[in-house]
């Protein structure tokens, strides 16, 4: 899925959102306009990428334990270890996964994401969020879509604007998976915090990358038809299952996350 496609031209010349995040997990696939932007941000906004980063590992690993063993991974950005694939065949060796994103960046980086287990598969889908039917399409070339998938819209969408249709696009995706899949969903919003510079930074933010915050109350919305596990929409740092409690660390997280099953 990912051979034979060529290599992008990337724009150094404006910060974006997939190295701004790479930065703040403290990654090197960066550049100097993302290092800037990362670090007038406040210190809580990289706390927040972490604890995002914590609760896909987290929900991951609980849906490999519930014998999923398929995994749709939309939205994929720079890989940062461990990745999807490896807390899933970690769980599973033969765990399947597509990757997916239509980002240059994260297109260069792609053969990092294929490097599978000897049982299991990983794949790379250069697609957008945007055309669920065509992510769908392609990647039922290597999943067995009449079987529960885990499907993962982790940090996505927020990029998504209202009249992109974001619930729509969710409905879509679901829509088409078996029973007893997966959703795993974490959505950025200032509902759950105000720190005192936070205007001054989403203008910053927004001005390079555009993107839509909602409340706890509109990214349920995104669950609706399914069945939302415990324990509902809470603080990415908030969400686990089967685990110790996470430490939140003292720093606001700026970010909701949950998980539900397919019906």
């Amino acid at each position: 899925m990912a051979s034979g496609v060529p290599r992008p031209q990337i724009d150094t010349s404006k910060a974006h959102s997939a190295r701004v995040y790479d930065y703040l997990l403290g990654g090197k696939d960066n550049y100097q306009v993302d290092q800037e932007l990362g670090e007038w941000l406040p210190e809580a906004v990289a706390h927040t990428a972490r604890q995002n980063r914590a609760f896909m590992h987290r929900a991951v690993a609980w849906a490999a334990g519930l014998g999923i063993d398929q995994f749709l991974d939309v939205g994929t950005g720079i890989p940062t270890e461990p990745n999807l694939h490896q807390i899933a065949q970690g769980v599973n060796p033969a765990a399947r996964v597509v990757y997916v994103d239509n980002d240059p960046i994260v297109l260069t980086h792609a053969q990092a994401l294929l490097v599978s287990s000897t049982e299991g598969r990983t794949e790379y889908l250069d697609a957008d969020v945007r055309a669920p039917g065509t992510i769908l399409r392609r990647a039922a070339e290597l999943l067995d879509l009449s079987r529960p998938v885990c499907l993962s819209l982790v940090a996505v969408l927020h990029f998504i604007l209202d009249e992109e249709d974001p619930r729509g696009i969710v409905r879509s995706f679901t829509d088409a998976l078996a029973p007893g899949s997966c959703l795993l969903l974490s959505h950025a919003s200032m509902e759950t915090h105000r720190a005192p510079d936070g205007a001054g930074a989403q203008d910053r933010y927004r001005s390079d990358i555009p993107y839509q915050l909602r409340s706890r109350a509109e990214i349920e919305r995104f669950f609706e038809g399914l069945d939302l596990v415990e324990p509902g929409v809470v603080t990415a740092a908030e969400w686990f299952k089967d685990t110790p409690a996470p430490d939140p660390g003292s720093l606001p997280v700026f970010l909701y996350a949950g998980a539900a099953r397919v019906p």
